[in-house]
């Protein structure tokens, strides 16, 4: 097992790469980017990073020239002969050859294109240009990276003995939490954490550490890295993205409120199974699924990732019993802000009701909460999302209207066209 502490000490003295691998990402980036590679390869899009939590003035406190080492560090990066050997000949969610050759060939060539960084306001504006599938897989290392050189730089004074029992708390914390889950009947949760993890090493222990204390109850992680170095489920369906930059190719409302629609029709010609997860709640879970078609329903379940998970658990039960479904043999993914307590809570409303699984992020990964003096590693949200597609804006509604995102006058037209009314805002804390 690694001495997480000595590596922290360690980094101080020579140049660390944060991102040492291409599959050092989120497995449904991988999936999204084959269904994109297919659909809209030539489609140009803008990626941005955006800081929620403006009380963390990020440029003040990460070191631009290491921010730039890091990120060329990344554009150096291919993928190699074992990783391509993992994606092309292992199975995932019971399919062999789950990436195409075509796509794997592409893959296997890929450079990341370059990057725009400037200070601004005390914040790092930093965003990617270029085609789709290749700009897409810049958000998670980016995200690692500046989330790892925070940690780094708030660590950076402590002495070997304080960081070994930094760490030491922090383990402890995290096996308590374990202990906590262990006690759950039926339980199934995996790691979520990649995004807004503390470290990669600390992710890589989260995981060992969930793999011994919850056995079963584990069913993988995100991380198609770590899942490949630990013979674990890579685990993960798809996200906002997808509807954010179908919707802004849209060339009228019509085509605009179909749009949903038509990123998952266009996934299920690629996936079956537990992979068939709808995530409802880009432009407002109710009024998706009040317009869905027939053959939605029959899909495998739901993720819900903001406003009220119970309430948008109710939602997805209700809408599976009006179109003659059995809730009890559909699958809820909860996904959004999750930590022990909210997990135990949900488990105990919706076992029996439905299937239920969790994606632990940020909380699993990343909890270093009164460990440090002034909270200084309390983690914070931090997103990389697409923001521009084909000249025209993106916009995201959520069923949290604080993870809004959007020009004013293009958020009041999908709110228009998608029907969604007044909402209940909800803190982001990460």
């Amino acid at each position: 097992m690694v001495d997480i502490a000595t590596r922290v000490w360690n980094h101080k003295w020579k140049i660390d790469p944060i991102v040492r691998s291409l599959i050092d990402t989120d497995f449904y980036k991988l999936l999204m980017c084959q269904s994109v590679f297919r659909n809209h390869p030539d489609t140009h899009v803008s990626f941005s990073l955006i800081n929620r939590t403006k009380t963390i003035r990020l440029a003040e406190l990460v070191d631009e020239g290491e921010l730039r080492e890091q990120l060329d560090h990344i554009r150096s990066l291919r993928l190699t002969r074992g990783e391509s050997t993992w994606l092309r000949g292992n199975t995932f969610y019971g399919k062999r050859q789950m990436f195409t050759p075509a796509f794997m060939e592409w893959f296997e060539n890929l450079q990341l294109p370059p990057y725009h960084l400037e200070k601004k306001d005390g914040q790092y504006e930093l965003t990617f240009e270029g085609t789709w599938p290749e700009v897409m897989l810049w958000e998670i290392p980016a995200l690692a990276v500046i989330m790892e050189l925070r940690s780094r730089a708030v660590l950076k004074d402590m002495g070997r003995f304080e960081l070994q029992v930094l760490y030491a708390r922090a383990m402890t914390k995290l096996w308590e939490k374990i202990g906590q889950l262990r006690t759950i009947p039926d339980l199934r949760v995996a790691d979520f954490g990649t995004r807004r993890r503390h470290s990669y090493l600390w992710q890589d222990w989260c995981v060992q550490a969930m793999m011994e204390g919850l056995g079963d109850k584990f069913t993988g992680t995100s991380n198609c890295r770590i899942a490949m170095m630990r013979e674990i489920e890579a685990i993960g369906t798809n996200a906002h993205e997808l509807p954010m930059v179908y919707a802004a190719l849209a060339a009228s409302d019509d085509a605009l409120r179909q749009s949903p629609y038509d990123v998952l029709a266009d996934w299920q010609e690629e996936h079956d199974g537990n992979l068939r997860i709808i995530l409802p709640d880009t432009f407002g879970t109710k009024g998706f699924l009040q317009g869905a078609p027939d053959w939605l329903a029959g899909w495998t379940g739901i993720r819900v990732d903001s406003g009220d998970p119970a309430a948008g658990a109710e939602t997805a039960i209700d809408w599976w019993t009006s179109r003659g479904e059995d809730p009890r043999d559909k699958l809820v993914i909860f996904s959004d802000g999750l930590d022990v307590e909210k997990i135990v809570e949900l488990h105990k409303q919706f076992a029996g009701r439905v299937r239920v699984s969790f994606g632990w992020g940020t909380m699993l990964t990343n909890d270093f909460k009164g460990l440090v003096a002034d909270d200084g590693l309390a983690p914070f949200s931090l997103v990389c999302k697409a923001v521009s597609a084909n000249g025209r804006p993106t916009v995201k509604l959520s069923d949290n209207p604080n993870k809004a995102m959007g020009p004013e006058d293009e958020v009041a037209r999908y709110k228009r066209v998608f029907g969604v009314g007044a909402q209940k805002a909800i803190e982001v804390s990460v």
